[in-house]
């Protein structure tokens, strides 16, 4: 199959798409249901996908009487009937976000064996859900997530230290329910879909320790808050270990292999070979970028490793380390597309995507862009340095300026980051 311009983009759009279908919560939530409780059913949960899950939850479950809270990112909320929804803030915790914790967390007490909780969890969930541990305060943890949003730690680094600042993480929710049975629903955005890593593992325990996180803490070169140096400081009031919460159950329903695997599927049907390349790519995004335009340019001279037309795809969560030049607009999403850009030199017949399934892609209104073979020459047209912006990590102005950016608003799911590369 031929592919111009404006059908390559068009592929790239659908196999977005799909990969966003394929994680929606209305469609994937109810087969993974546990049996009606004999006792009382009590749902709390976290994350960008919290509230859209509790409203599939009721629909799936209409004769079950239910009750719960759980929150979501602001702009998130959707109608339910019987589960609360509250709003806070994403990636930065505010007030909203402890008090929903604390809510959450009563919603738990005084429950028999007799009784579920049904927990729904999703990527966001650590920000969202933000209770201070005993001595620390929403400013500390406020500062400590500030310095690793910054520091360009994988996500596992990050909630490792995050676990042991929270009264609600690294399994404490699920042991506060006991002896209730509480099965966690959980759409991943981690690289390799583990537990303990989505939205800081709350319901399940937690393989880490206080001795890792201040590990982790030096390695970064992070100067934590005072109070927030003097709890890892300390080894008491260690999180749930492995073992310890015989009554907590956990189901992942969606996850970024199944959204990729949901691209290759519609690749298929264009006409497209699709290669998946790996769910849980990681590193500085930047570098990812140029990886991949290598990778590509083969496929397009060589036809290794697959020839064309063929689709790349892959998922994860690369970073963006933040030096002394600064930073402009944009997100991991973007920088990776300049960076690709700049590295595939306009080789002819190539265009890419990359977004974040959720629709954010940072702090920014989009969830990504699209890159073309002449993305270059257009920018350069329009007075733009790809290069200089690329290294001011300012990489929204210029798919800005273009028109190319990729809005799809809140898609109330999140498997992770997205890309596709179409070498025709």
């Amino acid at each position: 199959m031929e592919f111009d311009d404006a059908g390559a983009r068009a592929a790239l759009r659908q196999v977005f798409a799909a990969a966003v279908a394929a994680a929606d919560p209305r469609v994937v939530l109810a087969p993974h249901l546990p049996a009606r409780p004999a006792g009382r059913c009590v749902v709390v949960g976290a994350g960008k996908s919290a509230g859209v899950m509790a409203a599939a939850l009721e629909d799936a479950w209409p004769d079950v009487p239910l009750s719960g809270v759980v929150v979501t990112s602001y702009g998130h909320r959707v109608p339910t009937r019987h589960i609360e929804v509250l709003e806070a803030s994403h990636p930065v915790p505010d007030a909203n976000s402890e008090e929903a914790a604390r809510r959450i967390l009563a919603a738990v007490q005084g429950l028999s064996a007799n009784d579920l909780v049904i927990a729904l969890i999703s990527g966001g969930g650590s920000a969202l859900m933000a209770l201070p541990a005993p001595g620390l305060t929403l400013a500390d943890k406020k500062a400590v997530n500030a310095m690793l949003l910054r520091s360009g730690a994988t996500i596992s680094v990050m909630n490792a230290v995050r676990k042991h600042l929270s009264g609600i993480k690294g399994g404490r929710l699920a042991a506060a329910a006991a002896p209730a049975r509480i099965v966690t629903l959980a759409i991943s955005d981690v690289p390799g879909d583990d537990p303990a890593v989505i939205a800081s593992g709350p319901t399940v325990p937690d393989p880490t320790s206080f001795a890792e996180a201040r590990a982790l803490v030096a390695q970064y070169g992070m100067d934590l808050p005072p109070a927030a140096a003097a709890r890892l400081a300390q080894d008491s009031d260690e999180t749930p270990k492995p073992g310890a919460l015989p009554h907590a159950e956990f189901r992942m329903i969606a996850t970024p292999a199944m959204a990729l695997a949901a691209c290759a599927a519609t690749a298929r049907g264009l006409g497209l070979a699709p290669l998946i390349l790996g769910d849980a790519l990681e590193g500085e995004s930047r570098e990812m970028g140029t990886v991949l335009a290598g990778i590509a340019r083969s496929v397009r001279a060589h036809a290794q490793p697959l020839p064309a037309p063929a689709l790349l795809l892959s998922g994860g969560e690369t970073t963006v380390t933040i030096g002394a030049e600064g930073a402009g607009g944009g997100g991991r999403n973007t920088e990776f597309l300049l960076a690709l850009a700049l590295a595939l030199k306009a080789t002819p017949r190539i265009w890419a995507i990359a977004g974040d399934s959720d629709g954010i892609d940072g702090k920014s209104d989009a969830a990504g862009a699209l890159v073309a073979p002449d993305t270059l020459a257009r920018a350069r047209a329009a007075g733009l340095d790809p290069a200089a912006l690329l290294r001011g990590h300012d990489s929204y102005r210029l798919f800005d300026t273009l028109g190319d950016l990729l809005r799809t608003g809140p898609t109330l799911t999140n498997v992770n980051d997205i890309r596709a590369i179409l070498i025709a």
